[in-house]
């Protein structure tokens, strides 16, 4: 056996170190981002969760304009943090609506109250059916769906101050 061929082993052990090693290294995003970018909403009827607003179906998002679909939950605290920003688009003209994530009807309307209600329907999704198969992984997330009830964009997390104008111009752009 040639005496070149002795080092191979080796060298092939510290190209694969060097090739893990690399990996635990590089930051990775961790964020899920939906599969139905660009894809229809799937079909779902959510009922009522708070008395006096309607459900949510995917029908309602066909022929409505674009509208801003947010997943939140009353017991979410990257939703309390939410909520101001929601308002400043819904007070832009912005059309929300909402599914509601494994909670109550009292909680949601204690929230709602303390926080403001910028939602035109919420949906209840006690088992987070709904929110999973829009490829959401948490809360809040928040969904553009354009006029064919197509999903556009998708924010992961809490929408922050610095988003609000981008999104509004986003939704006006669709208009």
């Amino acid at each position: 056996m040639s005496r070149h061929l002795l080092w191979l082993p080796l060298v092939a052990f510290l190209a694969l170190l060097a090739v893990v090693a690399g990996g635990l290294w590089r930051p990775a995003d961790p964020t899920v981002r939906s599969a139905l970018i660009g894809q229809p909403l799937p079909d779902f009827v959510l009922p009522p969760l708070v008395p006096g607003k309607p459900g949510l179906t995917s029908a309602t998002m066909h022929g409505q304009g674009p509208r801003l679909v947010n997943i939140f939950a009353s017991w979410c605290v990257p939703c309390i943090a939410e909520a101001p920003q929601l308002m400043r688009l819904h007070a832009a003209g912005i059309p929300i609506d909402a599914i509601a994530i494994r909670d109550t009807a009292p909680a949601v309307q204690s929230f709602l109250r303390r926080l403001g209600d910028p939602y035109a329907r919420i949906g209840d999704d006690q088992a987070s059916a709904v929110q999973l198969s829009l490829g959401s992984s948490g809360v809040p997330e928040t969904f553009l769906i354009d006029g064919d009830g197509r999903v556009v964009r998708q924010y992961v997390g809490d929408i922050r101050a610095d988003q609000v104008d981008a999104i509004i111009a986003e939704v006006r752009a669709l208009r």
